[in-house]
């Protein structure tokens, strides 16, 4: 039986290479999967999924509008699972379809993405995939300053923290930190 997961974590946890490991080890048993990113991750070139470390794949880019649903249900042969980087960016909609990949078309989606931004928010994606999925895990990774597990993301601009503005910047290490709970609040900058 098909589930939806959710792998969870902060800025540089491995996510994204965690998901091009998934889709290698699917491919390399000759198992076809598909790669889905958010269109809004441009720090790259949109419609890649890229790692801090040099690996990059092309991906189906998801705008709020995507049919993600139909765009599975016709893709021949069937996929052995659906890969998506960057749920976080999702709509509820496409977090939805994602639901229905699993219950209807009974094809495994594992989801990736981190769960709350610089403010400590949900994101929308992330909200609907901690409702929706049947398993959720979180990606670890330490803490920027310290050695503490980061939770959090710090957005810092010219080497300052910020903590106002807009939800969504698509930035890398020059725009964010993974942090503790402590380093988020006081960051030693």
């Amino acid at each position: 039986m098909a589930q939806l997961f959710f792998k969870y974590g902060a800025m540089n946890s491995g996510k994204s290479i965690e998901i091009l490991k998934v889709a290698h080890n699917y491919e390399e048993q000759n198992k076809p999967v598909m790669l889905f990113t958010s269109a809004l991750d441009d720090r790259d070139e949109t419609g890649y999924i890229s790692s801090r470390i040099g690996l990059r794949r092309q991906a189906i880019p998801i705008k709020e509008d995507t049919d993600v649903f139909g765009i599975v249900s016709r893709q021949e042969p069937k996929p052995y699972c659906v890969l998506v980087d960057e749920c976080q960016f999702l709509s509820k909609s496409n977090i939805e379809q994602l639901v229905r990949i699993v219950d209807e078309l009974n094809v495994p989606v594992m989801g990736f993405g981190l769960k709350n931004d610089f403010q400590n928010q949900l994101f929308e994606g992330s909200r609907f995939m901690l409702i929706y999925a049947d398993k959720i895990e979180e990606m670890k990774t330490i803490c920027w300053f310290c050695e503490r597990k980061a939770t959090m993301n710090l957005r810092v601009e010219n080497g300052k923290p910020v903590y106002t503005g807009e939800q969504i910047q698509i930035g890398g290490n020059e725009s964010y930190y993974p942090v503790c709970r402590k380093c988020h609040s006081s960051p030693p900058l």
